[in-house]
């Protein structure tokens, strides 16, 4: 016990009684936030009364002889006195936060004071661990070392009432996460969920400011100009997995056929006139449901995709494929894996994408080496057979409108309590084809098929320490509290519009998450069909309704034998969020990325209804975004 037990428990009852909290989601956390606590000199007399053991606690932690201890300790050098930064955030069955290294403007060294039940010991079986990351040295393509953070925290430090916990902020190097609070299994007698609250104090030391010891002028503004993911970024690239593996198609093949977009009656069409010959339909047929196969079918989905940019298709595989790949899916998922990156790569197929501060899934790619005489599985048919056929991209042409150029096909599998990518943004000029192909067989990823209740009420919307209110504790909180998703849904958003952070696409504080989308709830809704022969045009996204300002483009929950297309922008940022434990199985889907002939764009009459990919995509998902298939194989 560093501080007082007894001041700690009349700041946890202050805390209890007088601060309110936000839910937030971004892709890089889930918590409960207070406002910021660092002005708490700037309250009216009233409401400082009322957090007295707060503000003497504030005043221990930044007094002159506790930064001089953290300093002598962490070695950072002298720490400010005047900028203060701290908050209260509260983790509940489900909160996490993923993979980072604080580094950000003038931050020294991080800390976190823990201010969980006294009288109720946390467990480490509940989670909520800081957990540290190592880093390897490489050289780059240039010979220059990079710094590169291993898949697996090395240390798990748990949660005890009055333990601070804290460390230098060092570029490349102070890469940490916290670990998920878990739920109580269902049928435990043992406690209930109200008593797994991780409660703390988490904050800041910077450096000197103007008149302090230590300070050097302009050493803020530099600092606040870089941080270590932009600095990774240029050679830190290359170490990253998977690698993209991006196989070109044939020059030759590019050209698509026209009879879709010609208007031509689908009754008027000849065999000689469809892209797709017997051999390709005879082939598609083994996979993909008979009615993604009609000329009729595919026109209206390329209407829709013209329209929209964007599509989801239902029941896209065959019944009897599906039926197939899922009990090999189950299959697969029922075997116990290794729980170290080591052993899963030497002891099966899969790989662990990597660094961590950007992704960590299980991932498999295109096997070159499986020839057709060897048998295979029908998730291997999916990845190696179907989707890299010459007939599937075809297919792909037709529904889309566009002519590909190129492919890079990615299987992956996120695992309950481990898995997610972060928020990435896309940098080419070109814009870019994106596949999802949804094969989770567990349910209760969507709303639809688990209802949430709405209980927004019970949390009161604070983000300044200017509003002390009083409000519920804890316990009531957690009862009353909004019971989110399990993740494992992808999201597509806008970027920023001032572009600060698409390079690396990603920040501390990462994308904040509408509620609608961390439940599921936002998804492709089936309606009637539009017609339109207007051509998918790959530099524009169609502009959102008014009332659809969050930058949500495009969302799908994790589900079993659903297709997403969408066409991505420079700019758009794509991530999966986080697999809770709570999950009922993994996430499995294959991600294709496709290269669209930049020849599509020339010539693209841009109006003034035409939006960019800094604006949002109609995310009015009612207005045919999904098409829902019959399946009639036997």
């Amino acid at each position: 016990a560093l501080l007082d037990p007894q001041l700690l428990r009349n700041v946890r009852a202050e805390v209890q009684s007088n601060l309110s909290f936000t839910p937030k989601e971004t892709d890089i956390y889930r918590i409960h936030q207070s406002g910021d606590l660092a002005n708490l000199d700037g309250l009216d007399d009233s409401s400082l009364n009322l957090l007295p053991s707060l503000l003497t606690l504030r005043n221990a932690l930044y007094s002159s002889g506790f930064r001089e201890f953290l300093s002598t300790v962490t070695g950072s050098g002298p720490l400010s006195g005047k900028k203060t930064d701290m908050a209260i955030n509260v983790y509940t069955p489900g909160c996490h936060l993923l993979c980072h290294d604080d580094v950000i403007g003038s931050r020294r060294v991080s800390y976190i004071l823990y201010l969980t039940d006294p009288d109720r010991p946390w467990k480490p079986e509940w989670g909520g661990a800081l957990r540290l990351y190592p880093t390897v040295v490489q050289k780059d393509k240039d010979g220059k070392e990079v710094k590169v953070p291993g898949p697996d925290s090395v240390l798990s430090i748990p949660p005890a009432f009055n333990q601070l916990s804290f460390f230098a902020v060092q570029p490349g190097e102070s890469y940490h996460d916290v670990e998920e609070v878990f739920a109580q299994s269902s049928g435990s007698q043992h406690d209930g969920d109200e008593a797994r609250v991780r409660m703390a104090i988490s904050g800041w030391y910077h450096i000197p400011q103007k008149g302090e010891k230590g300070y050097v002028k302009g050493l803020e503004e530099s600092l606040a100009e870089r941080s270590s993911l932009q600095q990774l970024q240029g050679s830190g690239d290359q170490f990253d997995m998977p690698s993209h593996d991006v196989y070109q198609y044939d020059d030759e093949a590019l050209k698509i056929d026209k009879t879709l977009e010609s208007g031509c009656p689908p009754a008027e069409r000849t065999t000689d006139e469809t892209p797709l010959s017997e051999k390709d339909l005879d082939f598609l047929l083994k996979f993909i449901a008979p009615t993604y196969l009609t000329p009729d079918t595919l026109e209206s989905v390329s209407a829709t995709f013209g329209d929209e940019c964007s599509i989801c298709l239902d029941k896209f595989l065959s019944q009897k494929f599906s039926d197939a790949l899922k009990t090999d899916i189950v299959k697969q998922e029922a075997q116990l894996l290794p729980l170290t990156t080591s052993d899963i790569e030497s002891q099966t197929s899969w790989r662990m994408a990597r660094p961590p501060y950007k992704h960590r899934f299980l991932y498999k790619q295109i096997d070159s080496r499986t020839g057709n005489d060897v048998e295979k599985s029908p998730s291997e048919m999916l990845l190696n057979e179907l989707l890299p056929s010459e007939a599937f991209r075809k297919w792909l042409q037709l529904a889309t409108g566009l002519s590909l150029t190129s492919r890079n096909l990615t299987a992956r599998r996120f695992r309950r309590g481990k898995d997610y990518t972060l928020a990435t943004g896309y940098t080419r000029n070109e814009s870019q084809l994106e596949l999802i192909m949804a094969v989770t067989p567990s349910k209760g990823w969507a709303a639809e098929e688990e209802p949430v209740a709405d209980d927004t009420n019970h949390h009161k919307d604070v983000h300044h320490a200017t509003s002390v209110t009083a409000t519920e504790s804890e316990e009531g909180m957690i009862k009353g509290s909004e019971t989110p998703g399990v993740g494992g849904y992808i999201a597509y958003m806008a970027g920023d519009d001032a572009g600060d952070d698409t390079d690396d696409g990603q920040s501390n504080d990462g994308v904040e998450v509408p509620l609608d989308v961390s439940t599921g709830a936002r998804a492709s809704k089936p309606s009637a069909q539009k017609k339109s022969g207007k051509k998918a045009d790959p530099a524009v996204y169609q502009a959102a309704d008014d009332d659809e300002e969050d930058g949500v483009l495009f969302s799908m929950p994790a589900g079993w034998n659903s297709l997403g297309l969408v066409l991505r922008d420079k700019g758009v940022m794509r991530f999966v969020k986080y697999v809770s434990q709570q999950a009922k199985g993994d996430r499995w889907d294959i991600l294709g990325e496709f290269g669209v002939d930049p020849s599509e764009e020339e010539g693209s009459d841009v109006n003034d209804n035409d939006v960019t990919s800094e604006t949002e995509i109609d995310t009015d998902f009612d207005a045919s975004t999904q098409v829902d298939s019959d399946d009639g194989s036997d």
